[in-house]
């Protein structure tokens, strides 16, 4: 998520020529909901084109989902696959983000608790990213993929994880942003990514404690999974290895 990174007000759509028009449509489609680039789109309905393709088993999971944008592409992506039976679930507290830590550094420098502290009204409600559970309820449901496959589970991950998770991942999106909420998800979660399953961490390179948290996890549960570069908002993507646990 770019809600502290001053990337909400773009003047036009960053659309690289190389992307097919479909990813370009599906892009624009979700564009109001979500904070994310059209690489960044168009990655996760790739990741969604290579899940039901080769078969991988589970649950679409996101965590840190704003308006719930990125979880309408992939509902978007399974309606054209005809995909109608996999369970898609959207974690949030669905009142805006915690509180950040002294571990939580934007690469840039700034720490988290001062660009959160530096802005009120609208702006505030933009960098914290605050979008009610109605808002992303409407948002999902602006599709037709069945409702009764959809799952809201409000609450801090620290809260909701692992007890409300899917027992079986095959797309995992991590988005809260920052250390102490990404090292939890990974450390309940990951292990439940089947393999092959996809790994999307949304702030590898945007937000220090992601990396740190990602990178601290992977020294303690080896191997480390491939993180391949998505955009220039420090994204990542990885399918899990067969021989992970």
């Amino acid at each position: 998520m770019r809600s502290l990174g001053y990337r909400l007000n773009q003047i036009q759509p960053r659309e690289p020529a190389d992307l097919p028009s479909s990813s370009v449509e599906l892009f624009r489609a979700v564009e109001p909901f979500t904070m994310t680039s059209p690489e960044a789109v168009h990655a996760l309905a790739d990741a969604i084109r290579y899940m039901v393709r080769s078969g991988v088993p589970g649950a679409i999971v996101e965590c840190g989902v704003w308006r719930g944008g990125s979880m309408q592409a992939v509902a978007r992506t399974l309606l054209d696959l005809g995909v109608l039976d996999r369970e898609i679930y959207l974690f949030d507290t669905f009142e805006g983000m915690p509180r950040p830590t002294e571990r939580d550094i934007r690469w840039t420098g700034e720490s988290a608790a001062d660009l959160l502290a530096s802005e009120t009204g609208r702006a505030a409600d933009l960098l914290q990213a605050r979008a009610s559970l109605e808002d992303v309820r409407a948002v999902m449901g602006g599709v037709a993929y069945p409702p009764s496959r959809v799952h809201f589970v409000a609450g801090r991950v620290e809260d909701t994880v692992p007890d409300q998770a899917p027992e079986t991942i095959a797309v995992l999106r991590l988005d809260t942003d920052w250390y102490e909420s990404s090292r939890h998800e990974l450390r309940h979660l990951y292990p439940r990514l089947a393999p092959g399953g996809v790994l999307i961490l949304d702030d590898y390179a945007w937000w220090n404690g992601v990396a740190e948290a990602t990178d601290e996890y992977f020294e303690e549960h080896p191997p480390m999974p491939f993180l391949i570069r998505i955009d220039d908002s420090g994204a990542r993507v990885a399918v899990k290895p067969a021989c992970s646990t």
